[in-house]
C-alpha cells in the first residue's frame, strides 16, 4: 500500500514539474506580447475561475476560520510572493542565472523542514541533493550560449526569495493538504493571489489591444493558466499529501530538463552529451533523496 502511495505522490510531483517545465518556453513567447504582470494576473484569475467550476463537481467542504487564514498565508507564500518575486527577479537577470537560483529550492527545502518539521538532515539526503543539484547546473551551464548575459545580483537574490518562499510553503503548510482536498485549497488560494494581483495590474490587462495579439499568444496563456497552474497545483498538492516537503522538492529539478528538451523540439537547442549526463544525474539524485530517512522511519526503528 505504502509503496502504491509512493508510486502516486512521484508521479504526481513528476507531472506538476514537467508542466512548469514547459511553461518556460512557452511562457516566454507568450511574454513578447504580454506584460510577466498581465500574464501573471490572467494566471491567477483563470486559474481560481477553473477551480470554482470544478468544485461544483466535486464533495463540498466546510473550511473553518482559522485555516481559511491559513490558506490565505499559504497563497501569499506559494502564490503571490513565489510567482510575483520570481517573475520581478527575471525582469532584472538573466533566464540562465535564474535557472541556476531555482537549483536551490531542494536545499532550503531541506534546511526549513529540519527547522520547522524536525526532518533529519542524513547524509543520503544531502548526498541526493548534491547530485541532482551537480546535473541541473550541468544542464543549465551546457545551454548557455556565449551571449547570454544580463545577469544582475538583485535580480538574482529575488529569484531567491521566491525558492525561499514556495519551500516553506511545502513546508509548513502541509497539514492543510492532509485536511482538504486539493481543489478546496486551491479554489480559495487562487482567488485570495487575484485579490492580492488585480489592484496592481489593472492598468496593464486595461491597456492591452487584443485584436493586436495573436491566436498563439492566446493559446500560450491559455497552456499558462490551464496547464502551467490548474493541472499543475493539482498534482503537486496531491504529492504533498503522499511526500516528504524534500522529496518533492527535489522534482525542481526535472523543469530545466523539461525546458530544454521542448527547446530541442523546437528546433531552438541542441542535445549533446552533456544533457545526457545531467539528465541521468538529477534522476539518480531524486532516488537517493527517496531513499533518506524520515523523520517517522527513525522513530519507527527507535521503538523497535
Amino acid at each position: 500500500m505504502d509503496n502504491d502511495k509512493n508510486f502516486k505522490g512521484h508521479l504526481l510531483a513528476l507531472t506538476a514539474n514537467v508542466m512548469w517545465g514547459l511553461m518556460a518556453p512557452i511562457g516566454k513567447s507568450a511574454l513578447a506580447e504580454f506584460s510577466a504582470l498581465s500574464v501573471t494576473t490572467f494566471r491567477m484569475v483563470g486559474a481560481a475561475a477553473a477551480f470554482w467550476l470544478l468544485s461544483i463537481f466535486c464533495k463540498q467542504e466546510q473550511v473553518n476560520h482559522r485555516d481559511m487564514l491559513k490558506i490565505f498565508f499559504a497563497s501569499l507564500f506559494a502564490l503571490v510572493f513565489n510567482q510575483g518575486v520570481f517573475i520581478f527577479g527575471l525582469s532584472l537577470t538573466s533566464p540562465i542565472d535564474a535557472s541556476i537560483v531555482t537549483t536551490t529550492l531542494p536545499i532550503i527545502t531541506m534546511i526549513v523542514a529540519a527547522i520547522y518539521l524536525k526532518e533529519p538532515v542524513t547524509n543520503k539526503k544531502v548526498l541526493g541533493i548534491f547530485v541532482g543539484a551537480i546535473g541541473a547546473l550541468t544542464l543549465i551551464l551546457s545551454s548557455q550560449s556565449a551571449n547570454a548575459g544580463g545577469g544582475s545580483i538583485w535580480g538574482d537574490l529575488l529569484c531567491m526569495l521566491a525558492q525561499l518562499s514556495f519551500s516553506i510553503y511545502l513546508t509548513v503548510f502541509k497539514g492543510l493538504t492532509q485536511r482538504y482536498s486539493a481543489v478546496t485549497i486551491n479554489k480559495w488560494m487562487f482567488v485570495y493571489a487575484s485579490m492580492c494581483y488585480i489592484p496592481f495590474s489593472y492598468n496593464d490587462v486595461a491597456a492591452i489591444q487584443w485584436a493586436a495579439i495573436s491566436t498563439t499568444a492566446i493559446l500560450q496563456v491559455l497552456y499558462v493558466v490551464l496547464g502551467g497552474s490548474f493541472v499543475a497545483y493539482i498534482c503537486i498538492m496531491s504529492a504533498q499529501r503522499l511526500l516528504r516537503p524534500t522529496v518533492v522538492s527535489m522534482y525542481n529539478y526535472v523543469q530545466p530538463i523539461i525546458a530544454s528538451t521542448a527547446a530541442i523540439l523546437m528546433g531552438i537547442g541542441t542535445f549533446g552529451w552533456q544533457k545526457g549526463l545531467a539528465i541521468g544525474l538529477v534522476f539518480l539524485g531524486v532516488y537517493i533523496v527517496t531513499q533518506s530517512k524520515s523523520r517517522a522511519d527513525l522513530e519507527k526503528a527507535g521503538q523497535k
